[in-house]
């Protein structure tokens, strides 16, 4: 898949666990992984917005395209 999710790089960066990012924007850690892995079909404006928030971060720093 062309889309790279970096939520793991932004965990790292803000030193902060994927239970607790999961906690504070309302979703179960195992449709985080899900995210976090590629694995989504789609990702709600609404969690994406929340974890931009949380994360401090902006979208473009969260989801990265690449040409296959």
């Amino acid at each position: 898949m062309p889309i790279i999710i970096n939520i793991d790089v932004m965990l790292a960066k803000r030193k902060m666990k994927s239970k607790e990012l999961a906690d504070n924007i309302g979703i179960t850690p195992v449709n985080l992984s899900v995210l976090k892995t590629g694995k989504a079909k789609g990702v709600r404006f609404e969690t994406l917005e929340a974890i931009c928030k949380t994360l401090e971060c902006q979208p473009g720093d969260i989801l990265e395209y690449t040409e296959e």
